[in-house]
C-alpha cells in the first residue's frame, strides 16, 4: 500500500494526496458479476428531496459481493484484485473450483493466485479464509464479521478495519470492534482473517472541491448560517456561534447518548465505544 503526492501544476492538485493502487492488478471488471447502479440524488418517487447534500456523481456500476462466503469446502483461486468505486476497501474475485466466479472483500495481504476457502471444520486460520468465529483462533484479527448466522458481513468491512478475538465461553464470542466496542457475537457466526485492504485510504486528501461532487456530494451549508426557522443553531446578529451543537430536530450531539437503555442487544456488549 503506497499513496502519492502529485505535484502542483495545477491549483486542484497542490494539496492533492492519490492512491498508489500497487495492491491493485486490474483496471477491467468481470462483467457478469456487474449490475446497473441507479442514483437517486436524494428524492422520493415524488421527486421531492428527501435527503439534503446528495446529487450528481460519476456514472458506476454495483460490484455483486459475496458476504455470506457459503460455498463451503470449495477452494478458489484469486485471480485479481480490483478497485470498487462503491467501497474504500478493494476487492478480490474468486475463482472457484467449480468453475463459479464471485467477488469478496480483499484483505491485506492477499496474492493473485493464492488460494482460499471458507469452512466449518478443517479451514487453517489463513488470510482470505472464511470459518466460524468457533474455528479462529483467540487473538486473531479478522474483518467481515457477521452479527448472526447466516446473515453475512456487516461488521469490519471498510478500508484498514478490523476486529480482534478477545475471549470465548459457551456459544459466544468476544470481539473487539473497529469503534472500540467489546460485544458478544454467537460463536456460529462467521468471519474473514485479516485485515480489509487498501488501509492507507485515510491518507487521501482530495485537493479540490470537484472531486467530492464526482462522489455524488453537494455543498452542505454549516447549520450556523442558516435562519433560525431552517435549524435550531441559526439565526443571531453578525457571527453568532450557535449555541450547543445539535441536529435541525434538536437532538444534541457530541457527547449525547441516543441509544435506547431498553434495547434488547444492549445485554451482549461488555464495553461501550469510547467517545
Amino acid at each position: 500500500m503506497s499513496v502519492r503526492k502529485l505535484k502542483p501544476i495545477t491549483p486542484g492538485q497542490r494539496f492533492r494526496v492519490v492512491n498508489g493502487y500497487d495492491a491493485v492488478t486490474t483496471d477491467k471488471p468481470e462483467k457478469s458479476l456487474l449490475v446497473p447502479n441507479k442514483k437517486s440524488g436524494g428524492r422520493n418517487s415524488q421527486g421531492k428531496m428527501t435527503m439534503r447534500y446528495i446529487g450528481g456523481g460519476h456514472k458506476k456500476r454495483y460490484r455483486l459481493i459475496d458476504f455470506k462466503r457459503n460455498k463451503v469446502g470449495i477452494p478458489a483461486e484469486v485471480k485479481s484484485i480490483e478497485y470498487d468505486p462503491n467501497r474504500t476497501a478493494f476487492i478480490a474475485l474468486l475463482n472457484y473450483q467449480d468453475g463459479e466466479k464471485s467477488y469478496i472483500i480483499a484483505q491485506n495481504g492477499l496474492q493473485v493466485g493464492q488460494n482460499v476457502v471458507s469452512g466449518y471444520e478443517g479451514v487453517a486460520p489463513e488470510i482470505g479464509n472464511a470459518m466460524p468465529l468457533s474455528q479462529i483462533p483467540l487473538g486473531t484479527i479478522i474483518s467481515c464479521v457477521e452479527l448472526r448466522p447466516g446473515q453475512g458481513a456487516v461488521m469490519a468491512r471498510s478500508a484498514g478495519a478490523f476486529a480482534q478475538i478477545m475471549a470465548r465461553e459457551g456459544k459466544f464470542t468476544t470481539i473487539k470492534l473497529p469503534s472500540g466496542e467489546t460485544r458478544l457475537i454467537l460463536s456460529a457466526c462467521m468471519a474473514t482473517v485479516g485485515v480489509v485492504s487498501n488501509s492507507d485510504h485515510q491518507l487521501l486528501v482530495g485537493g479540490k472541491a470537484g472531486r467530492t461532487r464526482w462522489l455524488g456530494r453537494r455543498p452542505r451549508t454549516r447549520p450556523v448560517v442558516m435562519n433560525p426557522i431552517d435549524h435550531p443553531m441559526g439565526g443571531g446578529e453578525g457571527r453568532a456561534s450557535g449555541g450547543h451543537p445539535r441536529s435541525r430536530k434538536g437532538i444534541p450531539a457530541k457527547g449525547y447518548r441516543t441509544r435506547s437503555k431498553t434495547k434488547y442487544s444492549n445485554k451482549y456488549i461488555v464495553e461501550r465505544r469510547k467517545k
